[in-house]
Parts: C-alpha cells; structure tokens; sequence
C-alpha cells in the first residue's frame, strides 16, 4: 500500500505526449548546408586574400554563376573583399577582331611585370547566339603571359549581356584587385556596344586600330572615338610601317575635331607593333602620363565616383529585370502572347504592353 502510495505521489510524472522536433528534418539539413556553404566562402576569402588565383578563379566562377545557391556566397566574398578593393589601375583595351589584341596585352602586361606589377587579364570572348558557346581561347593566345607568376589571365563568355561585356566583369575587377593585383586589363569583345560597357569601368580606355584594311574611315565614327584616352595603330610593322604613319595622321586630325574632355586629357595616336615588340614603351609612357595628369586635377577620383554611381542604377535595372521574368504571373503571360504573336493575332507591342501589366 505505501508502494502504491509512493507510486501516486506528487513528485512522479505520468507519461505525457511526446513532443515534436523544434526544427524539422529538412530545415535542420538547410541550416547544416549554409553553415556549409558559409564556411566555404570564409576560406575562399582568406585564400583570395594571400593573393592565391586558385582561390580567385573560384570566386570568379561563383559571382559569374547564375545559380541561385551560389549567390549568397558571392556576396559574402564581394562584400569581404570591398575593403581591399580600388587599389589599381584598370585599362580598358578594345578592337575588331584581328587587331592584335592579345599579342598586344601579352606584351605590355609583361612590361607591366618587369616594373613589379601585378597584372591581371579579363578578356571577354564572344558568344555564339545559336549555340551560346564561347571559344575562349585568350590563356591559348598569350603563351608566355600565362607563364609569368605575377599574371592572371581569366577568359569569360560575353552571354547576352550588353555588348558583349559579361554581367560580373565589374565585381571580378575587385576580387583580382582584393587578390594584390595592381594592374587590371580588360579586354573586350571588339564588336557592338563592349566599348561603352569597358569605359564606364576602367580609368584608361585604349583603342587599337589598324591601318591600310579600311579601318581609318570607322575610326572616325563618334562615340567610340571619344571615349578614347589612347588610339594605337598596332601592326606598324614591315610594309605596313607607311600606311600606320599615314593613319596615324588622320586619326590625329580626327580627335581635334572633337572638344576637349573634361578631365582636360588630350587623347594622343601611336603607333606599335606589338608582334616586333616595338612602340610599346611610348604607349606605357602616354598610359603613365594620364594617371599623373587625372590624379593631379582630381579627375581620376571623379570619373571613379561617377562609375560607381552608374553601376548602382545598372545593377538595380538588372535584379528588376531578373525578378520581373522569374515572376510565376509573368512567364504564364509571356508564353501565352508569345503563342498569340505567332499566329498573328496580336502584334509585339500590344502583347508587351500586357505582359507588363501583369499582377
């Protein structure tokens, strides 16, 4: 009896519910994964910033991803390596295909080195429309750069982004720049819009030209000629050497048509031949000259507050654009107007018009 009692007593529980996990199964696996990825991404950085290019061709490839899982740890190496950030001289090199672009940039990032830079190259290959592949084949042109240990050289596809540049050239500029290097080449597709898209993120736009295949009368056009802090006639050499002076000539005639830029520059023509290795030290003397002039007269500072502040509005236009299409409303719409055009039975800017008027 007073077993029974004890049993009954106020101090013993009854068996009671049992409750359910705070966290579920799946939530908890997601947790683990973050941890994961946040890990992932901290060692990265740390790597990156010893100045490792393993580390940096990681990153790179993870800001370049468009795969959602991989945006996060993007922006956590983005934002780490902001501090160490805007310690370079970034050249934005352009021209057609054929010019000589590669063998050009092999030659002055060498010279680069030998004055004890750090250099790193962003070439941009062109994609297919059809097929959306790239060659990229910049590492194959520039043999004896990508041997230097002082060099990085990153080949990425254009995709279909504004003039070919790729969407995240801006943000690899800082990784390579957080990475020590001091020098950032970046080199463009040569063709359509690239030109404007490289100049609102680099401190000197070169223009390489050649001469006596016609290329004289483009060069005259507006715009790309105005961006131009530097035009090189590159290929002087041999029986070319006369047609290069001769463009030289009207190439200068050319930019006193223009009215002065604002940074007070006057952009000069050269000529070189970058396969002979000859004309380059002038180019890197008129390169050295700008820097002196821009920092000198505060220029240099403005037109770098004027890129951030335009890529700020570039990069809002672009996650409107993202989340508008990935929008559940908006692709159901577009694929029903998009059926509607193709048969006729309502014209593009009418289906546009409803497709933005989705709720």
């Amino acid at each position: 009896m007073a077993e029974l009692r004890k049993k009954e007593g106020a101090l013993n529980e009854k068996e009671g519910v049992l409750q359910p996990n705070s966290v579920s199964t799946e939530a908890s696996a997601a947790i683990i994964l973050n941890r994961k990825k946040k890990s992932s991404a901290e060692k990265l950085i740390k790597e990156l910033l010893k100045g490792d290019t393993a580390a940096l061709s990681q990153a790179i490839t993870l800001i370049e991803s468009t795969a959602s899982r991989h945006q996060l740890q993007a922006r956590q190496i983005i934002e780490a390596c902001l501090p160490h950030a805007n310690k370079s001289t970034r050249l934005g090199i352009t021209g057609v295909p054929g010019v000589g672009k590669s063998t050009f940039i092999e030659q002055i990032g060498k010279r680069f080195i030998d004055q004890g830079k750090k250099v790193a190259v962003l070439a941009i290959d062109p994609s297919s429309s059809l097929s959306k592949g790239s060659i990229l084949g910049d590492k194959t042109r520039m043999e004896e750069l990508v041997k230097e240990v002082n060099a990085f050289i990153r080949p990425s596809a254009s995709g279909d982004t504004l003039g070919g540049v790729a969407r995240k050239t801006r943000e690899s500029i800082i990784l390579c720049e957080a990475a020590g290097f001091n020098t950032v080449i970046v080199e463009t597709v040569g063709v359509g819009q690239s030109e404007t898209a490289v100049h609102s993120m680099t401190d000197f736009f070169l223009l390489l030209k050649l001469a006596g295949a016609g290329d004289e009368l483009q060069g005259i056009k507006r715009g790309i000629m105005e961006m131009a802090d530097t035009i090189v006639i590159n290929k002087a050499d041999g029986e070319n050497i006369k047609a290069a002076k001769l463009a030289k000539t009207e190439f200068n005639r050319a930019l006193h048509l223009y009215p002065i830029k604002d940074n007070g520059w006057t952009p000069k023509t050269v000529t070189c031949s970058a396969l002979e290795n000859e004309g380059i030290d002038d180019i890197l003397a008129t390169i050295q000259q700008y820097f002196t002039e821009t920092t000198k007269n505060g220029s240099f500072q403005k037109k770098r507050t004027a890129q951030n502040k335009f890529w700020l509005i570039e990069t809002i236009n672009d996650s409107l654009k993202t989340e508008f299409y990935e929008n559940p409303s908006v692709k159901k719409e577009l694929k029903t107007q998009l059926e509607l055009v193709e048969k006729n039975l309502t014209t593009p800017f009418e289906a546009a018009n409803k497709i933005l008027n989705v709720q």
